[in-house]
């Protein structure tokens, strides 16, 4: 008699709800991977603004969604849309590095990229 082969998935330990350890985490990342202290300081301002909003959100996955939440936020509080795009970089690098590390899908960092370049 022939057994039916199971396939199990292989259950990722990337999350789609980041927590304020792993934002601190892959926000080291970020800051580690840049040589200029400018760039440093605007990242690091642009990533903490963006941890603060996040966190103040009812526990939200982070996505594609988020992102273009937070875009609306930025666009409410009537940046510059250079200001803006500073800001959903840094997002971005930031969905990079936790993807990186594991901390988040790939696919998730993906959706992230799209919105942000948008």
């Amino acid at each position: 008699m022939k057994q039916k082969a199971s396939f199990r998935r292989k259950r990722s330990s990337a999350k789609s709800v980041l927590r304020l350890p792993d934002l601190e985490h892959a926000k080291a990342a970020v800051l580690n991977s840049l040589n200029s202290a400018d760039a440093k300081r605007g990242y690091r301002h642009a990533i903490d603004e963006f941890v603060d909003w996040y966190c103040s959100e009812p526990r939200l996955a982070f996505n594609r969604i988020v992102v273009l939440r937070y875009r609306s936020h930025l666009e409410s509080n009537q940046l510059a849309p250079g200001t803006i795009n500073l800001r959903l970089g840094a997002v971005r690098r930031l969905a990079y590095e936790a993807a990186d590390c594991g901390l988040l899908s790939g696919l998730t960092a993906e959706q992230a990229r799209c919105q942000c370049d948008r």
